[in-house]
C-alpha cells in the first residue's frame, strides 16, 4: 500500500491552518440565527456545519494526528458523520460558543503541529478510506476538509432554504 505524502510547503500549510477560525468568523459575521439554522433540503444548516468543524477538530482530526505521533502506524477508525449529526451534543451551539470552541481546539492543534520536527511530519497512519499517509498529507487533507466546509457554509447562507 503506497504512502500518501503531502506536497505543499509546511510553513504555508500552518499559516493557512491557523487562519481558518478567522475565515470562519468572517463567513458568518452577518448571518442571522435564522439563516444559520436554514438549509436547502438534504443539506446541513450552517450551524450544524460549524458544530461539525468544532467537534471534528478534537474528536477526529487532532486525535488522528496525536495517535500518529505516539503510536507506530496506528489504524485510524473512520468517522460516521451521519451518526454524529443525528445524535450530536447541541447545548453549546450558539454562534459565539461554536466559534470560541473551534478557536480553542484549533489553537491546541496548531500548538502540536508547531512542535513537529522534520521526521515527525513523515509519521504514518492507516485508514480504510485513505490507505497509508503521513502527517504532512494529513494536514493538507485537514485543510481541504476545512475549506470544503467553509464553502458549504457560504453556499448555504447564500441559498434560499
Amino acid at each position: 500500500m503506497p504512502t500518501l505524502s503531502g506536497t505543499r510547503n509546511t510553513s504555508d500549510l500552518l499559516t493557512e491552518f491557523t487562519a481558518i477560525p478567522g475565515r470562519l468568523a468572517e463567513g458568518i459575521a452577518s448571518a442571522s440565527d435564522d439563516s444559520l439554522d436554514s438549509a436547502p433540503e438534504g443539506e446541513w444548516p450552517a450551524r450544524t456545519v460549524l458544530a461539525h468543524l468544532r467537534d471534528d477538530e478534537f474528536m477526529v482530526m487532532r486525535l488522528r494526528l496525536e495517535r500518529m505521533l505516539v503510536e507506530h502506524e496506528p489504524d485510524l477508525a473512520p468517522f460516521d458523520e451521519k451518526v454524529w449529526a443525528a445524535s450530536r451534543y447541541t447545548d453549546r451551539d450558539s454562534r459565539d460558543e461554536l466559534l470560541s470552541d473551534f478557536q480553542t481546539h484549533r489553537e491546541a492543534s496548531v500548538a502540536i503541529l508547531k512542535t513537529l520536527n522534520t521526521g515527525d511530519w513523515r509519521r504514518i497512519g492507516l485508514q480504510p478510506e485513505y490507505g497509508s499517509f503521513d502527517i504532512h498529507w494529513w494536514l493538507e487533507h485537514w485543510l481541504d476538509h476545512d475549506n470544503t466546509h467553509l464553502a458549504q457554509i457560504t453556499s448555504t447562507l447564500s441559498s434560499p432554504a
